[in-house]
């Protein structure tokens, strides 16, 4: 297995990496993806009156709460005590598409790229969720780390 490959040993078996030896540093992240929808959906979702109620709220606190559960969704990620998460939402009415963008932030030995995602993929998710009754077409895209600070890498951002 290559060495790039953390969560592989050198016989090629899935592990959880040992953060152990490493020393604790400030760590956020920040993701982002989409959802685009018929224009009577957008309208919904936009003005308020989808018969399921606040559904920016719900996926709000839904993306929220995923990012707190990650280490228990994704099998080699580790638990965190998350310091942070921010959940916001931009609509672009004449694209019918909403903008959910995640922001994730730690003191410890890994970083939160996968909270912010898991953030915005269940956002997202329960966006179709609330919505599906009246549009089973939505799409859901561009899932997407835009950018992680802190720890021995340092920092990224998406070009």
């Amino acid at each position: 297995m290559s060495a790039d490959l953390t969560h592989f040993d050198a016989a090629g078996h899935a592990h959880m990496v040992d953060v152990s030896s490493k020393r604790e540093t400030h760590r956020r992240a920040v993701a982002s993806g989409t959802i685009s929808m018929h224009p009577a959906t957008f309208d919904k979702l936009a003005q308020g009156t989808a018969s399921k109620g606040d559904v920016l709220g719900v996926a709000r606190l839904a993306g929220i709460m995923s990012a707190k559960q990650t280490g228990n969704l994704i099998p080699l990620c580790h638990p965190l005590p998350l310091s942070h998460v921010s959940v916001e939402f931009a609509l672009d009415q004449a694209a019918c598409v909403v903008t959910c963008t995640a922001a994730t932030e730690t003191v410890g030995r890994t970083g939160v790229e996968m909270e912010a995602m898991t953030a915005v993929s269940v956002a997202l998710l329960t966006i179709y969720d609330m919505l599906k009754a009246v549009d089973r077409g939505m799409v859901i895209n561009a899932v997407k780390l835009i950018e992680k600070h802190g720890g021995k890498s340092g920092s990224w951002v998406a070009d």
